[in-house]
């Protein structure tokens, strides 16, 4: 937890948060198209798809606002395309029918979540020109609505369930633009929404925790970094709603939220101060000429590269852009965080000035180029000039929204729980019927019940037998499918979990590519201990082979790693050579020479016996000789 853990009393400043959750399903093909899944790496890309977005209108003639601003902001986009892409992720070819396994998930989540579902799903535009969808929009369906989940805080509605599709994955920036990875796009998803029922940083944690317990009693959802992530709407009474987009940790919600209100504290005291002060806005102006002789590197930088420096008079605000309003980050850095969405690497402000380069006698220029008074500060933008002019200009409105309180917006989540700037809330203008899809008659009826992770986790423990321990780690592990896959083929349940948690961490800490290995690696593994092929001592090194080279058939696999089991007649021998050996050992100290001696004869049968088996041979060898 932050520092600011029992800081506020939640209830008196009526906070209210509500949670978006969305995961990824684990499906063979992708929602409207027979693609597989899986996610490729940015090299094995064949060609590349570029592509330029605009915002278009509504059906009743609107444009969305964050659409609007996005369009601004001039940027190419550019795909890599795989071997597994098709004509549907490219937008050259209308999408197909609703993936009947995806659907099916999908109600089992609504199953679980308590929802309605309805009569006949729609599938809907929702308008998105970030590029993270080659088509501008991203497909999605309403399925069901008015469920609830508990917490120890009480119940919390779940509002809705969407089936959507996934968005492109982000590469990396470049100077044009973007770039983006098809493998994602098209992934089946759902997000579930809670209502702003949530009252306590604890209880929204507590919120998610649940809800992503409840996804993963399915068995049938993606694990790992990236599949599922969490959206935070928070706000205070005298703030505003803020979504918080991009929680990848459900650890972390907690801090999220808590800082949320920590940061709308604070501008609403920057608020109340500046009321005091009649705080303004001035119009930017053109600084340059009072920092052509500078040192500072960014701005001589830009003026020598024939850009400009704007600056923006911030009347009132001398010592508030300054001000803390989360660990490490000020009003200035909100300020800054406008200005960068129109390219600009950030801002200068006098609350932090003379630093960077920047001089006394330079601050008292600027001070004077702009008619600043003690009482105000004064924001600066060095860059191309028409970068300058826009981000300038961003500013001045982010400052002006300072004057009002706490600005409607939707922020990015940071590692450190702290939030950034991201676009303007979204509006309703951004969806429309998708023409090319017909309507879904969602059936739940035949849905069966997934069993609850926590019922798994009495199951094994009382029923297969498991420690405590190791139930927790399958129940709640993204092997969980596999192992009863496992028990259902006749496993040994204690040997299978053992080997789908301790081996394979074991292997991985070894630096063996675990990765590799795919369900039916473990399963023929598993089935040829139980077949007596394999000793279950000679697993970890068939696996190593597997992982190494998963083409090789599994014959293969216990040829290489020289662990071919062995009958009990070449125990015996194997055994005997052993004692024989330390015949005087034996004489001496009886079965205390066993340990020693098990040792031995483990390493010279090198994993192809059952430790069990060799015990017993050596037991009874040291017995019939000392």
């Amino acid at each position: 937890m932050t520092d600011t853990d029992s800081a506020y009393d939640y209830g008196d400043l009526g906070l209210v948060a509500g949670l978006e959750i969305h995961q990824q399903l684990d499906t063979e093909t992708k929602l409207f198209c027979e693609s597989p899944t899986e996610l490729r790496e940015p090299e094995e890309a064949e060609r590349t798809i570029t592509r330029y977005l605009h915002p278009t209108k509504s059906e009743l003639g609107e444009l969305d606002e964050a659409a609007l601003e996005e369009s601004r902001v001039d940027r190419e986009f550019e795909y890599l395309a795989y071997d597994t892409t098709c004509l549907v992720e490219e937008d050259d070819e209308p999408p197909r029918r609703v993936d009947e396994e995806a659907l099916e998930v999908a109600l089992q989540i609504a199953d679980l979540l308590d929802v309605a579902v309805v009569d006949q799903a729609h599938v809907m535009r929702k308008l998105v020109i970030d590029g993270s969808n080659t088509s501008g929009f991203q497909r999605s369906m309403l399925l069901g609505q008015s469920g609830e989940i508990e917490t120890s805080e009480g119940s919390v509605s779940v509002e809705d369930l969407l089936l959507e599709e996934e968005s492109a994955q982000r590469v990396e920036e470049t100077d044009r633009g973007v770039v983006y990875s098809l493998d994602r796009l098209g992934i089946p998803l759902v997000e579930i929404g809670t209502a702003p029922d949530i009252r306590s940083p604890e209880q929204a944690q507590e919120a998610a925790e649940r809800i992503g317990m409840l996804l993963r009693s399915t068995g049938r959802v993606k694990r790992g970094l990236g599949t599922i992530r969490q959206d935070v709407n928070v706000s205070i009474a005298r703030g505003a709603r803020v979504e918080i987009k991009g929680v990848q940790e459900l650890g972390g919600i907690a801090d999220i939220v808590e800082l949320e209100v920590k940061r709308q504290v604070e501008l609403l005291e920057i608020a109340d101060k500046l009321a005091e002060r009649d705080a303004s806005i001035a119009d930017p102006v053109d600084v340059t000429d009072a920092f052509v002789d500078t040192d500072s590197g960014v701005i001589r930088g830009a003026i020598e590269g024939g850009g400009s420096v704007y600056a923006v008079r911030l009347e009132g605000f001398d010592g508030l852009v300054g001000r803390e309003i989360q660990p490490d980050r000020r009003l200035g850095t909100e300020l800054s965080d406008h200005a960068k969405r129109h390219g600009a690497g950030g801002i200068f402000h006098t609350d932090e000035l003379p630093a960077y380069g920047v001089t006394e006698s330079e601050v008292e220029t600027l001070r004077g180029a702009v008619d600043a008074e003690p009482d105000d500060a004064v924001a600066i933008v060095a860059d191309e000039t028409e970068t300058a002019e826009l981000a300038i200009d961003a500013v001045a409105d982010r400052a002006e929204t300072a004057v009002g309180g706490v600005p409607e917006e939707t922020r990015g989540a940071n590692d450190d729980g702290t939030t950034r700037y991201l676009r303007p809330l979204p509006g309703a203008a951004r969806m429309y019927p998708e023409t090319d899809v017909p309507p879904v008659e969602p059936d739940p009826s035949d849905v069966e019940t997934p069993e609850l992770l926590t019922e798994k986790l009495e199951r094994y423990r009382d029923e297969l037998g498991l420690d405590a321990g190791l139930a927790r780690q399958v129940a709640y592990g993204r092997r969980m499918p596999l192992f009863e896959s496992a028990i259902e083929a006749g496993v040994d349940p204690t040997f299978a979990a053992s080997v789908l948690e301790s081996t394979t961490t074991e292997l991985r800490r070894d630096g063996v590519p675990v990765e590799n290995l795919e369900d039916d690696h473990y399963l023929e593994v598993l089935q040829r201990v139980e077949d007596g092929d394999i000793a279950k001592e000679g697993v970890e090194d068939v696996l190593r082979v597997l992982a190494d080279d998963p083409a090789l058939s599994i014959e293969t696999a216990i040829e290489e790693a020289g662990v071919a089991g062995v009958d009990e007649a070449e125990v015996r021998e194997a055994v005997v050579e052993v004692v024989e050996r330390n015949a005087e050992q034996v004489e001496s100290e009886g079965m205390g020479a066993f340990s020693g001696l098990m040792g031995e004869c483990m390493g010279a049968l090198r994993g192809k016996a059952d430790g069990e088996l060799v015990s017993d041979v050596l037991r009874e060898e040291i017995q019939r000789r000392s």
